[in-house]
């Protein structure tokens, strides 16, 4: 028989986040698949479980890992799929060896826990019974900036995902192209001691960033148009 894949939700800052069952798991499985070593040891180094082979998978090596990968699952043995914090294939390397897994016949378990995405939308203070989530938008200005364009009229909830060094640039288009029309609510550092939770427009948001210079991890999640809201009917059904 097959091992079993499991995907496992590890913490996005705070190590007492892990779960009792992700660390049961992560302690029984014969591979532990992560996007970086030197991340996936530290994590396992934290919960004192430092012997365990460890196999790195991410956008760079993705076929070359997955072949070894489903090779060692079919041989039997259980494999832990982790990401550098958070839930795995959410914004992160996997879904390649996921779908095959699933193609084989490989059984595939999700352990729940860890995510920055639920978190900063409930935190946001925006209705969360429909929302849009965008992911990482290009790296590139000008596509970015057509791609917000688009978002533009989206009447839902949006959140995005960013690296740090690239919130300022974002913000200065988002404030270029949604002015102070929609409120924005960035979830700065999740789960650390220097948590914080920042509310505004893109505008005077993009201008507290420039002056402060403020980095770490985020969510950015944009509420719905004002105008819509004061007047619903505008928003199409």
């Amino acid at each position: 028989m097959s091992g079993t894949l499991y995907l496992v939700a590890t913490p996005i800052g705070n190590w007492d986040d892990i779960t009792f069952r992700a660390l049961k798991v992560l302690a029984g499985a014969d591979l532990v698949v992560c996007e970086e070593t030197r991340e996936g040891h530290r994590l396992l180094r934290q919960y004192k479980l430092i012997e365990k082979n460890i196999e790195e998978l991410n956008e760079h090596n993705e076929n070359d890992a997955c072949s070894r990968i489903l090779t060692f699952l079919e041989e039997g043995k259980n494999t832990a799929l982790i990401s550098d914090a958070g839930t795995p294939l959410f914004a992160d390397p996997g879904y390649t060896l996921v779908s095959q897994a699933i193609e084989r016949g490989i059984s595939v378990i999700p352990i729940p826990g860890p995510s920055s995405l639920l978190p900063a939308l409930i935190v946001s203070g925006f209705p969360i019974n429909e929302f849009v989530f965008q992911g990482f938008l290009s790296p590139k200005s000008d596509i970015r900036k057509k791609e917000l364009h688009k978002l533009k009229h989206e009447h839902r909830t949006i959140a995005f995902l960013e690296t740090p060094y690239r919130l300022v640039p974002l913000l200065a288009d988002m404030a270029q192209i949604f002015g102070n029309e929609r409120d924005v609510c960035i979830a700065f550092n999740l789960s650390m001691e220097d948590e914080q939770i920042f509310r505004g427009t893109s505008v005077n948001l993009h201008n507290k960033f420039v002056e402060h210079k403020i980095k770490g991890e985020f969510v950015i999640v944009v509420g719905s148009d004002r105008k819509k809201k004061e007047n619903p009917e505008l928003v199409s059904s």
